[in-house]
């Protein structure tokens, strides 16, 4: 398997999970800049990219030519248009990486020449930020060296997990739409400090940094979420009248339903 430093990696697509994901990998170090391409059909996303360093083009078959490894970084309805304009320009060497969601691997597999190497990959938006959570399930054509080698070059993105195909859309409903889903609970948390009295800006503030501290705890002090709620309730004391309240409102079903639903919809745009 190549070597990161000599890696070529194109993205077709600019738009905001394709810099992400290219912010990320060029942070690491391990990718100059100039070994880096981006095509879209507008040029309204291309200067970000240039501040990198990052060539860019209007032609996605100069940058399957000049890559070896493909982010295919387009909506899902557009990706049978995509792949059918690059399929003569894919071989045996490149690894072609979609992120487009609920279009299954044996789909990207027919569309492109027969043993092509191909893997499905979920982020989600806090890669802008190197925070993200990415999963990753590989093809028949993709080997388990294939995997180390995203798992290592994404690693600056965040979080990296390879597994089958069937947890993409789970990962879609509890990571790529989850963080909407913590975006509202935090308006909420917000809002309910504002009709307490709180200045909006400021009740923003504290909302954001309780997320983050709260989500930073739960991911680097190896407890289960139920054990670091517990340590916060006190007998008769604050937390525990607000989780009742919260109880009462739904708000754990009412969150399950939501990752549930948003995996069904994934699923079902894999049918379509």
């Amino acid at each position: 398997m190549e070597e990161l430093p000599q890696l070529k990696i194109g993205f077709i697509g600019a738009g905001n999970m394709a810099f992400g994901i290219a912010q990320g990998i060029l942070k690491s170090g391990n990718v100059p800049s100039s070994n880096v391409i981006v095509s879209a059909p507008s040029k309204n996303n291309f200067p970000r990219f240039q501040e990198m360093g990052v060539a860019v083009t209007h032609s996605n078959e100069e940058v399957v030519d000049g890559s070896r490894l493909v982010f295919l970084a387009v909506k899902p309805h557009l990706i049978a248009t995509v792949l059918n304009g690059i399929s003569e320009q894919v071989t045996p060497q490149h690894i072609i990486v979609s992120m487009a969601a609920g279009i299954p691997l044996a789909r990207l597999e027919e569309l492109l020449p027969v043993g092509s190497c191909v893997v499905r990959m979920m982020p989600n938006l806090p890669c802008m930020l190197q925070e993200g959570a990415v999963l990753l399930a590989c093809g028949k054509g993709a080997g388990q060296e294939v995997g180390f080698l995203l798992k290592s070059l994404l690693s600056t993105c965040g979080l990296v997990e390879v597994g089958p195909e069937t947890w993409i859309d789970v990962h879609t409903g509890l990571s790529g739409s989850g963080v909407a889903f913590v975006y509202v609970f935090a308006e909420a948390l917000a809002e309910g400090a504002v009709k307490m009295g709180m200045p909006s800006a400021l009740a923003q503030r504290i909302a954001a940094q309780t997320i983050l501290g709260s989500g930073r705890l739960l991911r680097d002090g190896g407890k289960h979420p139920a054990q670091l709620r517990a340590e916060v309730c006190t007998p008769g004391g604050t937390t525990i009248y607000g989780l009742h309240a919260l109880e009462k409102g739904g708000l754990r079903a009412a969150t399950m339903g939501a990752v549930e639903a948003a995996t069904e919809r994934a699923r079902e745009l894999g049918c379509k």
